[in-house]
């Protein structure tokens, strides 16, 4: 489905945990000097006006990035991902937002390359806008379901992808897991960090145990709630991470709890950070 669009809630308590955790992950990856590649498998815009009329309409970045912007002494741990919020808006303030595209994009280094994709005819068209010219970023227009599998292992045999979809149907949580099976077959040495909402749905809770499932080691689990069990819409969202690089786990349990301080409604929901499928 094409009718989803990430600019009505760009910047909200969902993207501040995997932008963050992005950023996490490749600074991570990228304590070994050899080159990289990043796949982006449901890239969106890439960035994100705030002030525009579709983020306006309810303002989701208000009790996301823009609380984490206004609290005192953040954790160093957010060190990465705020950098790149910050070179996104370098005139000061909070006015465009970074999707991960753009978040990767500042991560890399000079023989880094970052792989994009996406289906949606503007999304498509403002990434081709953005990158255009830039030798290290790739666009496709394409599938991740058939792309992704044909793509790995990169050439630099080293690397991350970030899978996101929108959930807008129910298959799409068997879908990620499937998409997570086949790329694991074929690149085991891979990062993979795979995102999914907790919403009042059973398919929602099920998918940590469907990851699970799947027979691949090394699978940890990162969960951010800012509002209460049973609230309507997002109430927060999860991380499924597919060989995390070696010291993300540590860094992901000071992250989380200074996040659901900053980020919860009136002391709701909660975290937790842990080995869904240990080594």
């Amino acid at each position: 489905m094409l009718s989803y669009q990430h600019d009505y809630h760009a910047g909200n308590h969902a993207d501040v945990l995997k932008h963050a955790v992005l950023a996490l992950a490749l600074r991570a990856l990228q304590r070994k000097d050899t080159p990289l590649r990043v796949f982006d498998a449901h890239a969106g815009s890439g960035r994100y006006d705030l002030a525009a009329r579709e983020a306006a309409r309810h303002a989701e970045h208000e009790g996301g990035i823009a609380r984490v912007l206004a609290a005192p002494a953040p954790p160093a741990v957010l060190d990465p991902y705020l950098q790149a919020v910050h070179a996104c808006n370098p005139g000061g303030g909070l006015r465009h937002y970074p999707g991960s595209p753009a978040i990767a994009r500042h991560a890399l280094r000079a023989d880094d390359h970052l792989v994009l994709m996406e289906l949606h005819p503007r999304a498509l068209a403002a990434l081709r806008r953005t990158f255009r010219g830039d030798r290290q970023v790739h666009v496709h227009g394409r599938d991740c379901a058939e792309g992704l599998p044909a793509l790995v292992p990169p050439p630099e045999r080293r690397g991350l992808v970030l899978v996101d979809p929108a959930y807008e149907v129910k298959a799409d949580f068997a879908g990620v897991a499937g998409l997570l099976a086949a790329c694991h077959r074929r690149w085991p040495g891979g990062v993979y960090l795979a995102w999914y909402p907790l919403i009042r749905d059973r398919e929602s809770e099920r998918f940590p145990g469907r990851v699970a499932g799947l027979g691949i080691r090394r699978i940890y689990h990162a969960v951010l709630e800012v509002a209460a069990r049973g609230a309507m819409g997002l109430r927060g969202s999860g991380l499924c991470i597919v060989n995390p690089p070696f010291g993300l786990d540590s860094e992901l349990g000071a992250l989380l709890p200074w996040l659901w301080e900053t980020l919860s409604v009136d002391g709701a929901g909660g975290w937790h950070a842990g080995w869904l499928v240990p080594e």
